[in-house]
């Protein structure tokens, strides 16, 4: 007989998180490309929702560093294990992979590798270099792991001028030791607070989920911290749990709640936010950037009228 618990594990998804399987010739043709090219992407690899749609739009976000993380956490559909040694062709081929996309904006993130000197950070710096060979033009978006304290790693990466630097929170100090053992809030925070001052040109970012237990003044005082470390760009989208091994969802957060969300995360300062049931890191990337640069314009032009 089934546990309680185990029935809310699989809790029927509300009509509004419901999305189209992936079937148009333009998913199929960027399916082909990340293949040929032997690159991995997060799109597949952590079973997002939203892959039919940004793929026919020709729009991927590569995961580099290969697809096994050193960590297991609770939430995410990436496999943990030993990971296989870094490919030093994947720089090239990301590149490539992203003029024959003709990209304007490409996002780039990893899994976590502990078990590397310098956590990933020197690959991340050779993707940046070789797309800006490559596509001058395109604007570069990193989703990085945390480097776990590996020393230079975060200098490194912001060095090399990406035009955002993103790293997750992903949900509210709280849950930290259940959802994402392996990581530290502070450090997280400490981390996206270091790349502003080292360049405050480049837009941070970072993003959270809803819908594992959390509570509303939490949320709250996670944008407060945030806001601290002065990101500019906060995410909020719905937790969806993509195996039964996985954290389960304890409910749906309404779209209703995401709007109060954003307006909350808005009267914080935040340049942008994307609060909805289907926001992810790399949703609509490109579009946001764009969003980004004139709302900094504008705080500007606000500042010295």
């Amino acid at each position: 007989m089934n546990k309680p618990e185990d029935k809310q594990q699989f809790l029927r998804k509300p009509k509004w998180i419901r999305v189209k399987a992936p079937v148009s010739r333009e998913y199929q043709a960027t399916r082909k490309l990340m293949r040929d090219k032997n690159l991995h992407t997060v799109c597949e690899e952590a079973a997002c929702p939203n892959i039919g749609e940004c793929w026919s739009k020709k729009h991927a976000t590569v995961m580099i560093l290969g697809d096994t993380c050193t960590r297991a956490c609770a939430f995410c559909n990436i496999k943990t294990g030993r990971p296989m040694a870094v490919d030093p062709k994947e720089p090239m081929h990301t590149a490539e992979a992203c003029a024959a996309m003709g990209l304007n904006h490409i996002v780039i993130t990893s899994v976590d590798r502990d078990d590397l000197a310098d956590g990933g950070a020197d690959q991340f710096v050779q993707v940046i270099k070789a797309i800006r060979d490559m596509s001058p033009d395109t604007t570069i978006e990193i989703l990085t792991p945390d480097f776990r304290n590996k020393p230079g790693a975060i200098e490194t990466v912001a060095e090399a001028k990406p035009d955002v630097f993103n790293h997750n929170l992903e949900t509210v100090p709280r849950l930290y030791p259940k959802i994402r053992p392996g990581a530290r809030f502070y450090h997280s925070l400490r981390l996206l607070d270091t790349v502003k001052q080292i360049d405050p040109s480049i837009f941070t970012k970072s993003g959270i989920m809803v819908g594992l237990g959390e509570e509303r003044l939490e949320i709250s005082q996670v944008m407060d911290d945030m806001r601290m470390a002065d990101i500019d760009f906060m995410t909020i989208g719905q937790y969806l749990q993509p195996t039964p091994r996985h954290a389960r969802v304890e409910r749906f957060v309404t779209p209703d709640e995401f709007k109060k969300y954003e307006r909350m995360a808005k009267g914080k300062g935040f340049l942008l936010v994307s609060a909805t049931p289907l926001t992810r890191s790399s949703y609509h990337a490109g579009d946001d950037f764009a969003k980004l640069r004139e709302a900094r314009q504008k705080k500007l032009a606000a500042k010295s009228a």
